[in-house]
């Protein structure tokens, strides 16, 4: 990773720049990206219903955002005579394109990896596409038998 790059925990005060990350992510894959006031406000309603944990990179300390990552936390219900416990879900891990293959990515993925361990999750998982399969495994996650999907 770059000399001067921050990793730090998303503010609200990111909101706008999370939105803006999320737009160029979509132009990239070839979607419709119009990173307009309209985009950010429907950016921040499902934020606000859908709550995560989001860690943003900066290539410097206060300038733009280069890299984003969040975490779902899902806590388990409880048993008799065992407490409830939780597990994190990492997703939506983008760096912009010049920032790549830096180390900005596992950074990223380290601060929600220490996160994760620090509020007592028994596990992190997530589901990882085909182009990103190998950053994971280089970041020691491995295939999982756990998990099981309905697909429609």
């Amino acid at each position: 990773m770059r000399e001067g790059t921050l990793i730090r925990e998303a503010t609200p005060l990111d909101v706008p720049a999370l939105a803006r990350l999320r737009a160029v992510w979509a132009a990239e894959a070839g979607g419709d990206s119009p990173v307009d006031a309209g985009f950010v406000k429907e950016f921040s309603l499902w934020l606000a219903a859908n709550p995560r944990t989001f860690f943003v990179a900066e290539a410097e300390a206060g300038g733009p955002l280069i890299g984003m990552l969040n975490l779902s936390i899902f806590e388990r219900m409880p048993k008799p005579g065992k407490p409830a416990s939780l597990w994190t879900y990492v997703a939506n891990a983008y760096v912009l394109p010049p920032h790549r293959n830096s180390g900005v990515g596992s950074a990223l993925l380290t601060a929600a990896l220490e996160y994760s361990r620090g509020i007592g999750a028994a596990r992190v998982v997530t589901s990882p596409s085909p182009a990103s399969k190998n950053f994971y495994v280089r970041n020691g996650f491995e295939a999982a038998e756990e998990l099981a999907v309905h697909r429609f």
